[in-house]
């Protein structure tokens, strides 16, 4: 998770400055999104919270979307921005990182092969991007699934901002 670390505390400083906050709704990140961005000291004034949203009694339960995915196929772009935007919603959050994908050894029940990722960031600049790692190392597609989350999470918090990066 060190690896992290960095992005999550250039987010961070973003964030505090702007007294923003962020939410997080992972999947199969398994929480190392979360993990990194509380692993900066002052999480409290930018992290609200966050859920591990693996199954459908999960999204129903932490995010009360059940109804909103008639017809739509989990580990797509469109519904990384549903589970985003949800959890912004949720929260009242300014910003929202989710992620949903298929870390492996196998694919998951859509066809999706191992690797494969699709994240979302809902707030004042929205994006959703889709990751293909290549491999079926469970805990590394893990890790590059947290990496690219926050990368994403960090390339719209700063646009927002007027900054590059």
């Amino acid at each position: 998770m060190q690896d992290l670390i960095p992005r999550a505390d250039r987010i961070a400083a973003l964030l505090k400055a702007r007294s923003e906050h962020v939410v997080v709704a992972e999947s199969s990140a398994g929480g190392l999104i979360s993990a990194a961005l509380l692993a900066i000291p002052g999480a409290s004034a930018y992290y609200l919270g966050g859920a591990v949203v693996y199954t459908g009694n999960a999204r129903a339960a932490l995010l009360g979307i059940a109804d909103l995915l008639a017809g739509m196929r989990p580990a797509t772009e469109e519904y990384a921005q549903l589970l985003a935007e949800a959890a912004r919603q949720r929260f009242r959050a300014t910003w929202a990182v989710a992620e949903t994908g298929a870390t492996g050894p196998d694919g998951n029940r859509y066809g999706d092969p191992p690797g494969h990722a699709c994240i979302a960031v809902a707030g004042p600049v929205s994006r959703a991007i889709t990751v293909k790692t290549g491999s079926a190392d469970r805990v590394a597609n893990m890790r590059a699934f947290a990496a690219a989350a926050l990368e994403l999470l960090e390339q719209c918090v700063a646009r927002k901002g007027g900054e590059t990066g």
